[in-house]
């Protein structure tokens, strides 16, 4: 693929080695040849980097298989998940799941992205349904635009959530963003 067709998310092999498009930024300066600036992430040893590539040059795209997965249970080892059709068994460590670990819940669905036979990233679905289990009493005169207040869900993250969520209500949230999203119905 070209440079200029390089996207955040894409998985690109620099060196033979699989990287994670960060960030990028196409730029035109002038009179001068347009040129991507791009940060990356190495998948196997974890360092970030910035390169600079021109925008005639060809960069190779990594082969990603997907599967959907099942979250079994999370221990001291990691989250256990299995595949759906083979019920095979696999753990995923701290840095594949990352700062997504506390949003994986038993029995929830998700995508697992392998390279090489091995699993690199996780893709949360867009909503996930949790509990508000602490969080300050709802105020009488609370409208759906009012301030928000903190709440702690079920799973131990904190969110911002409207002032007229009382705790024990379902909600839903996004777990890419940790943004508050609507009452469960």
């Amino acid at each position: 693929m070209k440079a200029t067709d390089v996207r955040k998310g894409h998985v690109i092999l620099i060196d033979g080695q699989p990287c994670r498009v960060m960030d990028f930024t196409h730029r035109t300066p002038g009179n001068l040849r347009a040129f991507v600036q791009v940060r990356f992430r190495n998948l196997i040893s974890g360092n970030t980097f910035d390169t600079r590539l021109n925008a005639s040059d060809f960069v190779d795209q990594a082969r990603l298989d997907t599967k959907e997965m099942q979250v079994l249970y999370q221990d001291a080892q990691g989250t256990h998940i299995m595949d759906q059709d083979t019920y095979d068994q696999v753990t995923l460590d701290q840095e594949v799941t990352g700062d997504m670990t506390p949003w994986l819940q038993p029995e929830m669905k998700f995508m697992v992205e392998w390279l090489g036979g091995k699993p690199i990233a996780i893709n949360l679905p867009t909503t996930i349904e949790l509990e508000v289990v602490e969080t300050a009493p709802a105020m009488k005169t609370a409208t759906k635009n009012a301030s928000s207040k903190p709440a702690v869900l079920s799973n131990g993250v904190t969110v911002n959530v409207p002032e007229f969520v009382n705790q024990g209500e379902r909600v839903r949230v996004n777990p890419n963003t940790g943004e508050y999203l609507e009452r469960a119905k």
